[in-house]
């Protein structure tokens, strides 16, 4: 009796394990994305279209500065940690952080 009960919580735990993770996998993924996100908006060109940015030079340092960011920031979303214990980490980050992009997307949009 004492051992099926064992049983049954190392069950839950595992299983309650893989749900945080995959929620810190989650958030992660979305702040990233977001990240990508605001970063395009910002490093787009003030007042011209991406085909005369050239003629600026501070407008074409921009956009390569913005797309090397962006590319950097997009493969981070496709090289996490395989450890749970950074993915529980990204549980508490993530519920702070994502908010906190939104905002900010929201706002410079």
């Amino acid at each position: 009796m004492l051992f099926g009960e064992i049983r049954a919580n190392v069950a839950r735990e595992r299983e309650s394990g893989r749900q945080m993770r995959f929620l810190g996998l989650i958030l992660r993924t979305l702040f990233l994305i977001l990240v990508v996100v605001i970063t395009a908006r910002v490093a787009s060109p003030q007042n011209e279209t991406i085909w005369s940015a050239y003629e600026t030079p501070s407008d074409l340092f921009r956009i390569i500065l913005g797309a090397a960011v962006c590319l950097f920031v997009a493969v981070q979303i496709f090289r996490y940690s395989r450890d749970p214990a950074d993915m529980r980490r990204w549980v508490v980050i993530g519920g702070a952080a994502v908010p906190l992009a939104l905002v900010c997307a929201a706002v410079i949009w």
